[in-house]
């Protein structure tokens, strides 16, 4: 079947007779679920961000954490600002793209932590998924960003 300008498929259009499926709600409903149960618990992805001074999209693979609920991003520690996080600071929209099972392109908003007392209740976690022992170095220099959902 050819694809309309709209990406969605056309009954029966260029001479094809097989008829298009319609939409399952039930089925609708199950990718709610597995984008939520992706969410459950931390994994690598990919995110898109927007170069702050080129504009164009960047897109990069990295891994995201749930902890109690809340989602982050965070990275190896090292002194020098990551490309994404100079973005992310620049223009805090980006797109979440799960990937594996379970495919999504999240719309999501990052506010970058720099407050050192969250840091010290976040990374912790962090470090421990990661099995670092080096949280102050972690606190000091890993980038760190808390995602939210956009509706």
């Amino acid at each position: 079947m050819r694809r309309g300008s709209s990406g969605v498929r056309s009954p029966r259009s260029a001479g094809n007779s097989q008829a298009v499926r319609p939409i399952d709600l039930d089925e609708m409903a199950a990718s709610t679920d597995a984008i939520a149960a992706a969410l459950e618990r931390g994994h690598t992805i990919d995110i898109t961000t927007t170069g702050r001074r080129s504009g164009k999209p960047r897109r990069i693979e990295i891994v995201f954490h749930n902890i109690d609920g809340r989602f982050y991003i965070s990275g190896i520690p090292r002194a020098e600002k990551r490309d994404w996080l100079l973005n992310l600071e620049a223009d805090p929209r980006f797109t979440f793209h799960l990937k594996g099972r379970t495919q999504a392109d999240l719309a999501a908003t990052a506010r970058v932590i720099d407050d050192e007392a969250e840091r010290r209740r976040v990374l912790p976690h962090i470090a421990r998924a990661w099995r670092r022992n080096d949280l102050d170095a972690m606190v000091r220099y890993s980038p760190l960003i808390e995602v939210t959902f956009n509706q």
